[in-house]
């Protein structure tokens, strides 16, 4: 075995179904006496209702948050927390609203507590991904890292049938290229592994009958799973080519991830042949880029980029752009490729 570092984020975790109930105290516990509550437009009432489980110790809504988490909105979002003199963030929804809190302990070093509604996984990250001006850029550091995620499963039981699948590609992604990470590591390997195995049974079933509480449950776990690794290390080509067309094209997030996942794995598999064969192994397929773009058929996403809002017209820079400071990845990034993988995802060609 070939020598490595693990290190073990920091995040407490309550996984259960019903734990919701667990807000109160939990905020209590962080030693928050005025917590700011976020969400999206979409999820006000889930917000408010938030607010109202907290009482006293909520601090004011900021319902604005966004995709790709707009600079501007983290202002306005900023001018909220200090008019309300808020101590502490809870964040309820998907990966738009836990990147908005994530933004805010960037700029504050508060406390957050997460409710995920969605597969999102960035909940387990020290991960903040932010937009201006078209661009938008990552950093790691541990002040965005949550202190808490709840997970209630009750609340992904309302997710629609076709965000469940793109949410589930999305974190599915996460754990295949932490398989090929530079740092990767023993203990990621096997949580990636059975993040991605989770996932692949779950969705399926969760299509078929939304409201099935045990496939619910098992794609929540994968996704926390697939969260966990995305987190504990680095991007590649794959995340590096999502953030590219997301802050270029406000291209929606999962929905690129759901489109990109198999092409990537492509490009990458003859200099990942371990990686990808766990892959493969996970979703029960011969092949992990086939694999991968039958399960995203199976479950009914996007295959194109085409299909999700991008025109022709962008590939040309968005190859630029990608190549530009691009991510560590394990097969050499060459233009006239990188070129031909956005085409074929253009298109939504067989991988």
């Amino acid at each position: 075995m070939q020598p490595f570092t693990y290190t073990g984020l920091p995040t407490r975790v309550i996984f259960g179904h019903g734990t919701l109930e667990k807000l109160g105290p939990e905020v209590d516990r962080l030693g928050i006496s005025r917590a700011l509550v976020l969400s999206t437009p979409h999820q006000r009432d889930m917000a408010e209702d938030t607010a109202q489980r907290l009482g006293s110790l909520a601090a004011g809504i900021f319902s604005e948050a966004a995709m790709h988490t707009p600079v501007d909105v983290t202002e306005r979002a900023m001018r909220e927390v200090e008019r309300g003199g808020a101590d502490g963030i809870v964040a309820i929804g998907g990966g738009s609203t836990t990147g908005l809190g994530k933004a805010i302990a960037l700029r504050t070093d508060l406390p957050q507590l997460v409710v995920p509604t969605t597969y999102a996984g960035s909940e387990m990250t020290p991960i903040l991904g932010q937009t201006e001006n078209g661009r938008k850029t990552t950093l790691r550091d541990p002040k965005v890292l949550p202190e808490t995620v709840i997970y209630d499963v009750s609340l992904t039981l309302g997710l629609p049938v076709k965000l469940s699948a793109v949410s589930g590609l999305n974190a599915i992604a996460h754990a295949v290229e932490a398989l090929y990470a530079q740092d990767r590591n023993p203990v990621i390997d096997l949580m990636a592994e059975e993040g991605i195995a989770a996932l692949a049974r779950s969705l399926p079933a969760t299509i078929t009958k939304p409201d099935d509480l045990d496939a619910r449950s098992d794609a929540l776990y994968g996704a926390w799973l697939c969260g966990i690794c995305l987190g504990s290390v680095g991007m590649a080509l794959h995340h590096k080519l999502c953030h590219t067309l997301g802050g270029m094209f406000n291209l929606p997030h999962a929905e690129t991830h759901a489109v990109i996942l198999p092409h990537a794995m492509r490009y990458n598999m003859q200099a990942a042949p371990i990686a990808a064969g766990r892959v493969a192994r996970a979703l029960g397929a011969g092949d992990a880029a086939k694999g991968l773009q039958n399960l995203a058929r199976r479950v009914g996403a996007p295959l194109s980029l085409k299909e999700i809002g991008m025109t022709a017209e962008g590939i040309d820079p968005a190859v630029a752009q990608a190549m530009a400071n691009p991510y560590w990845n394990p097969e050499p990034l060459i233009e006239a490729r990188i070129r031909d993988l956005l085409e074929r995802a253009f298109h939504g060609s067989d991988v």
